[in-house]
């Protein structure tokens, strides 16, 4: 099938294109890209007024598919990212059974052919069980189709232990991801200060993320590895990062839309949907992480995908589960927190969300608008202004800091290997 996109607004970071242009799609790949074309299409879609930038790939999120599908499965999933505009995303191995076995992982990809919709490339455990205790085969698990691989959620705390799985990545031509938490500092409910103490909940130190990445910074240093370190939100782990790229370490790392968007004020208007680990930070910190995307230290912007039953986060502040959905959102606070403000430009962000992602996860045909590469494509009106609603959710939970709030910047169509499997458009 030809599908001819005509009159959007193009942005590619790797050839530097931003200007009013055509796509043809042939089949799974881009054919052509250029001005005016004229070419004979099974579709025609006027994209005027609309962007089109290439597909978004969320490095981290969560999809709870084996064992907690009351809080989401990979097809409820795989609808809330392309209602977003992802057309990949690598879901984390805190699933049960964790995903340390090729037979598990197997049962995640299966699944993912089944939804249909969109790249769905797992991780797969460090460590059997996630417990920081025995390292999983890694090049099995490899070979069986995991992107990388992490414990997220659960710091290897044994640094012998995260210093050979680093190692053993590595040589499989992948890499570790690390949520970098120091047990001995990290209880707490929300970043420790004034709002802590006001609410009479236990603060979590700063230090627990920062420690732990300073740790994994040592070990790419000492060892010439690779070290991707998850979700900072700090402005000294920016600093230890940014740093530590200086003097050639191959060290990369992500953060969150809720980190440049978002404050732990956040809390006091919207108590458990603002909760999360790393919890939200300060101004400080916000600029610090802003900051760091507009000069290359931080590689990617994740959505960290969590969701959470309402039940569960009915629990309170003190005990309700970290974590908020991301992928319906991310794009808008993208748009309102870094290109409006003039922060980023939109060549930035393709170089944030598309571009470096697929650089880091070796996706050779993805990440770029050119002839012979995948056509997978997120076009969107960054001009349409909406109130998320609770109703418009569609991930099957509803833990988002972002509802009833005022956004900008609206995904209009997903286009997943040529095939449309996203429209905002009333037919």
């Amino acid at each position: 099938m030809k599908i001819l996109l005509k009159n959007a607004r193009v942005v590619d970071h790797k050839n530097k294109l931003d200007g009013i242009m055509d796509i043809l799609i042939e089949d799974e790949k881009i054919s052509k890209v250029g001005e005016s074309l004229s070419d004979v299409a099974d579709r025609d879609i006027d994209c005027r007024g609309l962007v089109i930038i290439p597909g978004m790939i969320d490095m981290h999120c969560h999809l709870r598919e084996p064992g907690f599908e009351y809080k989401e499965t990979i097809l409820t999933g795989a609808k809330s990212a392309v209602a977003g505009g992802f057309t990949t995303i690598c879901p984390m191995p805190n699933t049960k059974p964790v995903p340390d076995n090729v037979e598990t992982l197997k049962f995640i990809i299966d699944r993912a052919k089944e939804a249909n919709l969109c790249n769905i490339l797992p991780f797969s455990a460090i460590t059997k069980g996630e417990k920081g205790e025995e390292l999983v085969d890694f090049k099995a698990m490899k070979e069986a189709g995991a992107i990388a691989f992490s414990d997220d959620g659960i710091p290897v705390v044994n640094s012998r232990i995260m210093r050979e799985g680093m190692i053993k990545a590595n040589e499989v031509g992948s890499f570790t991801s690390a949520h970098c938490e120091e047990k001995s500092v990290a209880s707490g409910a929300i970043n420790a200060g004034p709002i802590a103490d006001q609410l009479g909940v236990e603060g979590v130190l700063p230090e627990a993320e920062e420690i732990m990445a300073a740790r994994d910074i040592v070990l790419a240093e000492t060892n010439n590895i690779h070290a991707h370190i998850c979700h900072i939100s700090t402005s000294t782990s920016k600093n230890m990062i940014r740093d530590a790229k200086k003097r050639g370490v191959n060290v990369t790392c992500e953060t969150c839309p809720h980190y440049f968007s978002l404050t732990v004020e956040k809390v006091l208007e919207k108590g458990v949907n603002a909760k999360m680990n790393p919890p939200l930070r300060t101004e400080k910190d916000r600029l610090a992480i802003i900051e760091g995307l507009k000069e290359g230290t931080i590689d990617a912007i994740i959505t960290d995908h969590a969701p959470h039953a309402e039940e569960e986060k009915a629990k309170g502040l003190a005990t309700a589960p970290n974590g908020i959905i991301g992928f319906e959102t991310a794009l808008s606070c993208e748009i309102m927190n870094l290109i409006d403000t003039g922060a980023l430009t939109y060549d930035d962000l393709v170089r944030l969300t598309s571009y470096r992602p697929a650089e880091l996860l070796g996706l050779k045909t993805k990440g770029t608008i050119e002839a012979g590469y995948d056509a997978d494509l997120t076009i969107f009106d960054p001009n349409k202004e909406y109130i998320y609603t609770k109703d418009m959710v569609v991930s099957k939970s509803k833990n988002s800091p972002f509802i009833d709030e005022k956004m900008k910047g609206k995904v209009v169509y997903t286009i997943v290997g040529g095939r449309i499997v996203y429209s905002d458009v009333v037919k």
